[in-house]
């Protein structure tokens, strides 16, 4: 056998295997999000009561030029900020009282707000700190190298639920 034929057969090879594989991925592959639990009308209820949140948080804007707050600022930013997460802190628990009706949503869900508690808990640190005079940027908690709100938004956003998503209000 020739060198060529040996080529030409490894070639041959590999190009049908990945057309095998677009074709499956294409054509037979599931196209549903792993995240994506059945009760649509949980969240579309979610997706109403999180936007409720966000404009809670919006009346919580302060547009104040940095340099004319004065020496109380820190604490001012982390009242705020707590303010902020109160509303969060809301409706995760709301959610936590009322899961979804077929078992994969409410494991998924149960799972997702588990999440919510810990990105919680690290704007509350956050704010704790400001009040202490540590003004540093926040750090929220890493998942496999992610960001926590990362896996939060791609739930939400997997279920229809973009207003779920967590704010973006501490990443500036």
């Amino acid at each position: 056998m020739s060198v060529k034929i040996v080529l030409r057969a490894i070639v041959a090879t590999t190009i049908s295997l990945i057309v095998v594989m677009w074709v499956y991925a294409l054509f037979f592959a599931s196209k549903q999000s792993i995240n994506k639990f059945e009760d649509r009308d949980w969240a579309k209820k979610a997706q109403a009561r999180c936007l409720v949140a966000r404009e809670e948080r919006n009346l919580l804007s302060d547009y104040r030029v940095v340099d004319t707050l004065g020496l109380n600022a820190l604490n001012e930013r982390a009242n705020i900020i707590d303010a902020a997460t109160d509303t969060i802190e809301r409706f995760v628990t709301e959610f936590r009282a009322a899961l979804p009706n077929d078992p994969k949503g409410a494991e998924l869900v149960d799972l997702w707000l588990d999440d919510y508690e810990i990105y919680i808990a690290d704007r509350r640190l956050f704010a704790n700190n400001l009040r202490n005079g540590v003004n540093l940027p926040f750090a929220e908690t890493a998942i496999e190298g992610l960001p926590l709100s990362e896996k939060i938004a791609t739930f939400a956003a997997d279920n229809e639920m973009s207003f779920c998503k967590p704010p973006i209000d501490l990443s500036v």
